[in-house]
Order: structure tokens, then C-alpha cells, then sequence
């Protein structure tokens, strides 16, 4: 399955963590996860830059040991984000002063479907009932991952 609409947000949302979204919640999720994807990419420059590189490495990237698991949790799942509408959203974002190399530009949609099923499980974690986030979930759960990502 491909991830790049709605329909197939929400479906990773519900495999991922039993949760329904809406096509709002899909749009803030994207928009989310995708500052936070820069946000990395960010801190990437930085390290690259700091070891002589010109591009970005995947080894450059704050990953740490919560978001590998998800990655392979993603994997797992046999879901697939395409890259195009990553790249797409990522350039509505401030440009970067490094480029990615190609290895980690492959590996963008991994780690966009990665921060979703993050995203998704985080939910779970603040209030393990919740079946339908509300602006309000939405609002404690970005302020929350803000101070850790």
C-alpha cells in the first residue's frame, strides 16, 4: 500500500494505533510531521557541516532509539510513502543549506511514515481510550512533541 492520500493516511493512523482521523487531522498530521522531518534535517546540516561534508547523511539525523523502532515498525507494516509528496512538502518549508544525499532522500518517506506511527502511538500513550483525536489532543500532542523533538 502506498501512502499519499487521505484514505491511506487514515489507514496507518487505525493499523498503527486503532485511532480514526479525518481528512483535518490528516492535513495537520502532514503538516506536522513533515516540520518535524525538517526540524531533523535541520540538525543534519549542522552535523554534516561540522564533519566537512556537503550533503546530509542518514547518520546525520537525530534518530533516536524510539523513532528506529518505529522505523522498523513501519517497515513491518508494508506500508510505502511516496517520495514526491514528500519532497513537495518539504520544499513549502525553509530551504536547507546542505542538500540530502541520495541514500537519505530514499529514505525520507521511511521516516515520514516512521514520525506518523510516533504521532499515532503518542495518542495512545496520553490517553489510551481515545478513538477520534480533537483540536485539543491535536494541541497537548504537538506541544508535547516539541519539547522532546
Amino acid at each position: 500500500m502506498v501512502v499519499h492520500g487521505v484514505t491511506h493516511f487514515e489507514r496507518l493512523f487505525r493499523q498503527a494505533a486503532s485511532l480514526d482521523i479525518d481528512k483535518a487531522d490528516v492535513r495537520r498530521l502532514s503538516d506536522y510531521v513533515h516540520r518535524k522531518l525538517h526540524d531533523m534535517l535541520v540538525v543534519g546540516v549542522a552535523h554534516a557541516k561540522a564533519n566537512g561534508r556537503d550533503v546530509i547523511e542518514a547518520w546525520d539525523l537525530p534518530v533516536t532509539k524510539g523513532l528506529q523502532e518505529r522505523l522498523h515498525e513501519f517497515r513491518h507494516l508494508g506500508v510505502a510513502v511516496g517520495l514526491q509528496p514528500v519532497l513537495e512538502n518539504l520544499a513549502r518549508l525553509p530551504p536547507l543549506e546542505l542538500a540530502p544525499s541520495a541514500e537519505l532522500e530514499a529514505q525520507l518517506p521511511e521516516l515520514v511514515g516512521a514520525l506518523t506511527i510516533a504521532v499515532a502511538k503518542t495518542f495512545k500513550v496520553l490517553d489510551p481510550e481515545l478513538k477520534n483525536p480533537q483540536s485539543e489532543h491535536w494541541d497537548r500532542l504537538e506541544q508535547l512533541l516539541d519539547v522532546l523533538w
